[in-house]
């Protein structure tokens, strides 16, 4: 049999047969043919194909290297540790981003919502204040709505119950007294002047914080804190001197306000300070909602009597869906706000819950503003500003720390 069907011409006789050297040729990409018929592994049996100059085939047996098209296939070996782990860096990178960025938008609607919910509390409370002048009764029936509610998320397990001891209860007695009062006297005084008058006394917070802290707590304020509570002081003075509807029954029980709500932060530091009895804030506020309740309902009776009524309403000559309505409304969004409040806090730190606070009082005062048609002169608007303006500094400014002498 011979060795071979047919013969090529001499290289020398045709100018296209010209042997390649394929060892310095980059696209040369040999393959390993196979038949059954042939036996194509004389290495002398190169062909080069005129039509494609740039691509070779060449047929030996003796090339170690598989099958191998123009373009390299996928490998199909394990990859290595390294391209692992750098697989799932980036993996754990854009998981990171993504819940970043939910965490981000979450907290953004929490503000939002603690905004609204504190606006139209203030619409809502006001309006019933001025037509029902009983402002004990009205916080009790806050406190009261406030304590179904937290009765609901314990009893279907919405929010974990807390198992409460009696050193507990003594220890958070007096956080519930002081969150008594504080809203109990800024209803009062909500219902004596007009809600921006209310908000921009109790800018003065950060004056009764620092003085209590001294007091009690021996913290020295920093000069720079000291600074920051000058235009507090002084934006108050020249708005409550031009303000329209100022009466000194709402301007005391504004400020009473102030002394009893940072006395319960500062209490808050003193008791409760054994880790293992330590509880989280919604928990702390669901107990002290309940404690007010308490310790209000009985006053309430006392003081005013029962008073909200069908019967006494419309004897009163008032609106009784209209006054229920709006004051269930209130108390919703009382408890609703407050509690949006807390678990801000515990999502971020207390410098950012603090200026959080004094945007949402400068939200506050323009919506009322804006609502009640109340009127403002512009020493009046001044004067508020520079308040909220010192409430905003005092606020970045509580976080630097006086320098330690070296001993």
């Amino acid at each position: 049999m011979q060795s071979a069907a047919f013969s090529l011409p001499s290289p020398s006789s045709h100018p296209y047969l010209k042997p390649r050297n394929f060892a310095s040729n980059p696209t040369f990409y040999p393959i390993r043919g196979v038949s059954k018929g042939r036996d194509f592994s004389d290495s002398t049996n190169a062909i080069s194909i005129p039509s494609f100059p740039k691509r070779s085939w060449y047929l030996s047996s003796s090339s170690p290297l598989p099958l191998r098209a123009w373009t390299s296939a996928p490998s199909l070996s394990k990859p290595s540790p390294l391209q692992l782990r750098a697989t799932a860096a980036e993996n754990a990178g854009e998981a990171g981003k993504s819940g970043s960025l939910l965490k981000t938008l979450e907290l953004g609607l929490l503000f939002g919502l603690w905004y609204i919910f504190n606006i139209y509390f203030n619409i809502y409370n006001k309006q019933v204040l001025k037509a029902f002048h009983y402002p004990i009764t009205v916080t009790a029936i806050q406190f009261a709505v406030g304590t179904i509610l937290v009765t609901i998320m314990w009893t279907f397990n919405l929010y974990k119950r807390p198992k409460i001891n009696g050193a507990q209860l003594a220890a958070i007695l007096p956080l519930a007294v002081v969150h008594t009062l504080g809203n109990l006297f800024t209803n009062m005084s909500l219902g004596k002047v007009a809600v921006s008058f209310t908000h921009t006394i109790k800018a003065m917070e950060p004056f009764f914080s620092v003085v209590l802290s001294a007091m009690f707590l021996g913290e020295l304020p920093t000069l720079w804190v000291v600074a920051s509570l000058v235009p507090i002081v002084g934006g108050v003075a020249l708005a409550s001197v031009t303000e329209a509807s100022f009466n000194w029954a709402g301007f005391w029980t504004a400020m009473a306000s102030n002394l009893t709500n940072q006395s319960r932060n500062v209490l808050s530091k003193k008791v409760m300070v054994n880790k293992e009895e330590s509880m989280d804030n919604i928990t702390l506020f669901s107990i002290i909602t309940i404690m007010s309740l308490i310790l209000l309902a009985p006053v309430a009776i006392f003081m005013e009597g029962v008073k909200f009524t069908p019967a006494y309403l419309q004897s009163a000559g008032l609106n009784v869906k209209e006054v229920v309505v709006r004051s269930l409304l209130a108390a919703l969004c009382f408890h609703a706000y407050q509690q949006v409040s807390y678990m801000i806090l515990q999502r971020v730190s207390p410098v950012t819950h603090s200026v959080g606070n004094c945007v949402k009082r400068v939200v506050v005062i323009v919506s009322s503003v804006l609502f009640f048609k109340t009127p403002v002169s512009p020493i009046n608007s001044l004067g508020t500003g520079i308040a909220l303006a010192g409430v905003f500094l005092y606020s970045r400014v509580k976080r630097i720390k006086p320098k330690t002498k070296a001993a």
